[in-house]
């Protein structure tokens, strides 16, 4: 593979095959950290040559429960996955194939299992940087020696941007090979544009294709570091919506008394409770149901 000049890798790994689908595995939206929302989200990923993009925000599943509903009901090219960030006690995990959010705060053992026990898949998010939200090599190969194997993960990223710069990460892609997970790389974008900066190539198109190439251990990736310049940038957009997010929400509970609070970028995410709205994302045929 060749770099960026930075040790950063840009291009597909050794092994691409013809024919392969394209996913990206961890993006965020206005539900978490990210400063889009699911309108936008769903019209890039429509636009772009993706087949498969998980919605992984920090903590919780709503956001992308919406945007799968309304991908499935729009009849999108596109497939969403419903997943999770999930902080654990030894670093970040992304959940894909979610249908009930998952706890923070346990182990990373725990929370592989709570993934496993659900039918989803466990990737360890930006591993080997020496801070709390990244898992260290002991940690990953701990899990691997247990012998329970529903608390294996079942990938790690190979190449995430936001840590790509970092002397570190560039241990990361021949590590995964050592340990013998399925490498995959993800944008984990924060707006929508930034969506498939770094992707995850399998055998097929659809979804249930790549949960059996992850499981096969037959993925392979591409990506390309996010420039300092860019995360700064980024970091004053969150900032920026944060304070606006504060405002909604003491204006929801306090001024107005409304039942409204901070925009969560879906149809019905300022309700309180929250309870996406399908008529108003132009679904007429379902009923309203709240986020799990």
């Amino acid at each position: 593979m060749t770099t960026d000049g930075t040790g950063a890798a840009e291009t597909p790994s050794a092994h691409a095959r013809p024919r392969e689908g394209k996913a990206d595995l961890h993006v965020h939206t206005l539900a978490s950290d990210g400063v889009s929302g699911v309108e936008e989200i769903l019209a890039f990923v429509e636009s772009s040559d993706l087949d498969v993009v998980a919605i992984t925000d920090h903590e919780r599943i709503d956001a992308g429960i919406a945007a799968r509903r309304i991908a499935l009901a729009r009849g999108l090219r596109t497939e969403i996955i419903v997943g999770e960030e999930i902080t654990t006690r030894n670093g970040h995990l992304i959940a894909l194939f979610l249908e009930r959010k998952v706890a923070p705060w346990r182990s990373m053992r725990e929370s592989v299992l709570r993934v496993h026990e659900q039918g989803g898949i466990a990737i360890v998010a930006h591993p080997l940087v020496p801070y709390p939200l990244c898992a260290s090599a002991g940690t990953i190969r701990r899990l691997l020696d247990d012998p329970d194997p529903a608390a294996h993960p079942d990938a790690i990223e190979a190449f995430n941007p936001t840590t790509a710069r970092m002397r570190w990460s560039r241990q990361v892609p021949g590590f995964v090979a050592e340990v013998g997970l399925a490498a995959v790389a993800a944008s984990d974008a924060h707006r929508a544009d930034l969506i498939g900066r770094a992707r995850t190539r399998f055998p097929g198109r659809s979804a249930e294709d790549l949960r059996a190439a992850i499981l096969a251990r037959e993925t392979d990736w591409e990506g390309r570091g996010y420039a300092w310049a860019e995360q700064m940038g980024m970091f004053r957009r969150q900032m920026t919506k944060n304070v606006r997010a504060l405002g909604e929400e003491i204006g929801g509970k306090v001024i107005r008394r409304d039942g409204t609070g901070r925009d969560l970028g879906y149809p019905g995410g300022r309700l309180r409770p929250v309870r996406f709205d399908p008529r108003a994302a132009g679904i007429e045929d379902e009923p309203a149901a709240g986020p799990r």
